[in-house]
């Protein structure tokens, strides 16, 4: 990033392809996919297929680290035990084996999207790829996820801190 220059140079999208309607539920990220961030985006979701009356969500996707993290697996397994006594939607997260995108429905989705949006002769701003996106998918624009814990940092001697 430039000096003064407040656009991302990536930017983060998760997203879900519902195989029940063919739409995306996308969500944008400021920062980085992280745990906390995942577990934000898995609870709009079960909020939003609640609202249609969903009673499960079978979730395909790969091993990142924000997939497999203790953090998320702890919250599906939480949320999972609250919607069976109260109600609401199950995520049941299938893990595919590791260098296998083509299993994955989504994948072939977001390799179209990218190709849809891209300008070769310029570089898109963050705004204008999110827009892209959304526009290229159908799906609404939604309010970006934020990151509610800071980025770890090194401390002097090399080490991590929290």
């Amino acid at each position: 990033m430039a000096p003064g220059d407040p656009d991302p140079k990536a930017l983060c999208c998760y997203g879900l392809f519902r195989t029940d309607t063919a739409q995306m539920l996308l969500r944008f990220v400021d920062g980085r996919p992280v745990s906390p961030v995942t577990v934000d985006y898995l609870q709009w979701l079960a909020e939003v297929l609640a609202q249609e009356g969903k009673k499960a969500l079978l979730l395909v996707w790969d091993n990142v680290s924000w997939h497999i993290s203790k953090q998320v697996r702890r919250w599906l397994r939480t949320h999972n035990q609250q919607a069976k006594r109260r109600g609401g939607v199950r995520i049941v997260a299938c893990r595919l084996p590791s260098k296998s995108p083509w299993l994955n429905p989504i994948e072939p989705r977001w390799m179209h999207g990218k190709k849809a949006i891209a300008e070769p002769e310029r570089l898109l701003t963050a705004a204008e790829v999110e827009n892209r996106v959304v526009a290229y998918y159908g799906c609404a624009h939604e309010q970006r996820l934020r990151q509610t814990t800071p980025p770890k940092t090194k401390s002097p001697k090399g080490k991590k801190a929290a």
